[in-house]
C-alpha cells in the first residue's frame, strides 16, 4: 500500500489530510446530517411543537452521543464533551434551523439531494477520524487492551446508534425492535470493522501508516454512504461475505433463523393452550347455562 501511495505521490496527500481539522466545516457537516436523520424519524417533529427541550437533548445525542458512551466507558464524565461551547452552539444552531426556520427553508436546502450527498460524504470524514481517535485513546489507556481499542472505537463510529433507544424513550417512544445491537445498519458494521483496522495498525500487525488508513478508508467510507444515499437504498455491501462467513462459522446465514423462532413450521399442529379471551368466553358461558 505504502509503495503504490509512494508511486502516486499520494503520501504527503494521506498525511495531510490525516492532519485536516474537522472544525468547523466537516463538524458542520455531520451535525446538519445527523439532525437531518433526527426529524425523519416517527413523531420527532411533534416533539419538538410540544417539548423543545426534549427535542435539544435528542439532538445532542445525535451529534455528541458517540462522545457521552465513549467516555462513560473510558471512566470519564459524560458530559466532559458539553465543556466544547463552540461545538454545542454550533450543534444547536443546526437544530433550531432545521426544526424551526421559517417555511422549512433550511430543512428544504440541506435535504436537496445534491447538497445532501456532499453533506453525507464530509459526515463519513469525521466518522473515520473519530474512529481513529477513539482507537488511539484507548490505546493509551489500555496499551495491551487490543478488545477495548476496538470497542471504543466501534462506539466513536457508531454515533447514536447504539444508544438509540435511550434518545427513543426522551421522545416518548419505545421500539425494543430497532436495537442497532441486533439489527446492524452499514455505518455501524462499518465502524466495527474500522475499529479492528484501526487497532491492528495501532499495535503494528498491519504495515501501513495511520494517515495512509485513515485516507483509504474515508475514501471508502465516503464513496459506499454517497452512493448508498443516492439510490436511497439501506442494504450493505458487506451482506454477502457476512451470510458466507456466518453460514461457514455458525450455520446459518446472518440474521438467519429469526423468523424461525417467532413462526411456527407450516402445517403444525396449532397450540392447545387457550388465550385470556377464550378462557374469559367460556366462563361466561357456563354462568348463562346455570342461570338458565
Amino acid at each position: 500500500m505504502e509503495n503504490v501511495l509512494a508511486v502516486l505521490n499520494l503520501g504527503d496527500l494521506a498525511q495531510a489530510f490525516s492532519k485536516m481539522g474537522m472544525f468547523p466545516v466537516f463538524d458542520l457537516a455531520y451535525y446538519i446530517v445527523s439532525i437531518l436523520y433526527l426529524k425523519n424519524e416517527p413523531g420527532s417533529v411533534e416533539v419538538s411543537r410540544r417539548s423543545p427541550v426534549a427535542s435539544w437533548l435528542c439532538a445532542m445525542l445525535y451529534c455528541f452521543g458517540s462522545y457521552i458512551l465513549a467516555d462513560i466507558m473510558l471512566g470519564s464524565s459524560p458530559v466532559d464533551y458539553f465543556q466544547y461551547n463552540s461545538h454545542i452552539l454550533l450543534a444547536s444552531a443546526v437544530w433550531y434551523l432545521i426544526f424551526y426556520c421559517p417555511l422549512n427553508l433550511f430543512y428544504k436546502c440541506v435535504a436537496f439531494l445534491p447538497v445532501k450527498l456532499v453533506l453525507v460524504a464530509l459526515k463519513e470524514v469525521v466518522r473515520t477520524r473519530k474512529i481513529a481517535v477513539g482507537v488511539h485513546h484507548a490505546h493509551h489507556a489500555y496499551h495491551h487492551g487490543y478488545f477495548i481499542m476496538v470497542i471504543v472505537g466501534y462506539v466513536k463510529g457508531s454515533g447514536v446508534a447504539l444508544i438509540s433507544n435511550f434518545e427513543q424513550l426522551l421522545r416518548g417512544v419505545w421500539r425494543p425492535e430497532t436495537n442497532e445491537v441486533l439489527n446492524m445498519s452499514f455505518p455501524t458494521k462499518a465502524s466495527l470493522y474500522g475499529a479492528i483496522l484501526f487497532t491492528l495498525q495501532e499495535a503494528h500487525w498491519l504495515p501501513v501508516s495511520k494517515s495512509t488508513l485513515i485516507l483509504v478508508f474515508t475514501l471508502f467510507m465516503a464513496t459506499t454512504k454517497v452512493v448508498m444515499t443516492a439510490r436511497h437504498s439501506h442494504g450493505s455491501p458487506f451482506s454477502l461475505i457476512e451470510s458466507w462467513t456466518c453460514h461457514l462459522l455458525f450455520g446459518s446465514s446472518l440474521g438467519g433463523g429469526e423468523e424461525d423462532n417467532h413462526h411456527p413450521p407450516a402445517g403444525a399442529a396449532p397450540s392447545p393452550v387457550k388465550t385470556k379471551e377464550e378462557l374469559s368466553e367460556g366462563a361466561r358461558k357456563r354462568k348463562a347455562k346455570k342461570a338458565e
